[in-house]
């Protein structure tokens, strides 16, 4: 029998971390040490409070029936509940919540909603890569938005001709941001806001990692800007925020015609979530918050051992505001070799800045989802590699 893919399925990117991650376990599987900090997948397990809540609810017969195609009202109750409380953003759980199979469903679904071929979506660069995957299976064009560091890592929307404008229906945003670690300010939402109002477009704000506001700073929302709800939505994970990624469970929230769309694309998709996983959920959203806050504490913690042991070692590195930092190579040069020769010389593992686009060359993405005592050893490993090669020269 002839198989050929078709041309969508062909032109779909292919997962650079797929490739690395069998490279480590390679690796390992032949003895050799590997620190891992490639992927940004949580080390740590899910609260037990929550663990708890699903052993509960998975032994109600009642959960192991289909639920409601568009998932349960109690869950979308307490995404808005969690809004209001945390973000002072009020959301109708009937109309302004989806639920997802996790954020990176839904990521994927929205340019399958409203691009059609030959339409512009205005991408970040860098960027989370899985957002390229919906804009080539709906046959539509990305056009590049820098994240510079000039800029503070936020795109530049008056750098952007007439004609892109015109074409450009939908815009992907992602703060806390993956792979910079940078936040945005309320001011910059202000400015998405009129740029998204005078040129009709939807924007997609991936809020994933908005739960974890280090040095005592919430993140600001997307959709606490007067208007965001007119012209978009905001996709949040409970993956980091309880260390829950294996659980998969995502929400859309905000316009009521996004909603709607997704709720209709997933029609066909999925029957929703299972009952004993959204109603553990619920126990997370609307339980005790202390887990949060002690995660947070965490990843401060591993955060502030990296960064002062790559500066001790006379390097640049500027604050990480989420679970990522984002290094900059020495003496430049290509961020895919650097990555190779790092885990081939030093076993350490880390990302490519290639890998989330043209603009992220120069740099490298660092998960801090490892022990302490790991990342002390990937910096000590990380410095003896610097000194040993000529891109070792220290920087300020």
């Amino acid at each position: 029998m002839k198989t050929e893919f078709a041309q969508r399925l062909q032109d779909l990117p292919r997962s650079s971390f797929a490739t690395t991650v069998g490279r480590i376990d390679q690796l390992v599987a032949a003895g050799e040490d590997v620190v891992n900090l490639c992927q940004g997948n949580p080390d740590l397990p899910t609260p037990p409070h929550i663990v708890e809540a699903l052993r509960r609810e998975v032994l109600d017969p009642g959960t192991h029936r289909y639920p409601s195609f568009s998932g349960l009202l109690e869950l979308k109750a307490a995404i808005a509940q969690w809004y209001e409380a945390n973000h002072q953003v009020r959301l109708d759980p009937e109309t302004e919540v989806a639920i997802l199979f996790g954020a990176k469903a839904g990521l994927v679904e929205i340019s399958q909603c409203f691009l059609n071929p030959g339409d512009v979506c205005l991408m970040p660069d860098p960027a989370f890569p899985d957002y390229w995957a919906g804009v080539v299976l709906a046959r539509a064009h990305m056009h590049p938005l820098p994240l510079l560091r000039e800029n503070g890592f936020l795109p530049d929307y008056t750098a952007l001709d007439a004609a892109t404008c015109e074409r450009a229906k939908l815009m992907f945003l992602n703060y806390p941001n993956n792979p910079t670690s940078v936040t945005a300010p309320p001011e910059f939402y202000e400015d998405t806001v009129r740029f998204a109002a005078e040129h009709d477009v939807i924007v997609a704000s991936d809020f994933a990692y908005g739960a974890l506001g280090f040095d005592g700073q919430v993140p600001a929302s997307f959709l606490a800007t007067e208007g965001a709800k007119d012209v978009g939505v905001e996709f949040i994970s409970l993956s980091k925020m309880f260390n829950m990624a294996g659980w998969r469970i995502g929400a859309v929230v905000g316009n009521p015609d996004v909603v709607a769309a997704i709720n209709l694309i997933q029609e066909h998709y999925y029957v929703s979530l299972p009952p004993f996983i959204q109603r553990a959920g619920v126990a997370a959203l609307s339980g005790p918050q202390d887990c949060v806050r002690e995660l947070t504490g965490i990843y401060e913690r591993r955060r502030d051992i990296f960064v002062a042991g790559v500066r001790e070692a006379g390097h640049r590195i500027d604050e990480p505001r989420s679970i990522f930092a984002w290094l900059p190579i020495p003496g430049g040069g290509s961020s895919v070799a650097f990555a190779d020769e790092l885990l081939t010389r030093a076993k350490v593992a880390v990302a490519p800045g290639r890998w989330f686009g043209a603009h992220g060359e120069g740099y490298v993405r660092v998960s801090l989802l490892a022990p302490e005592e790991r990342l002390r050893e990937a910096v000590a490993r990380l410095s003896a590699f610097w000194n040993a090669t000529e891109e070792g020269t220290p920087h300020d």
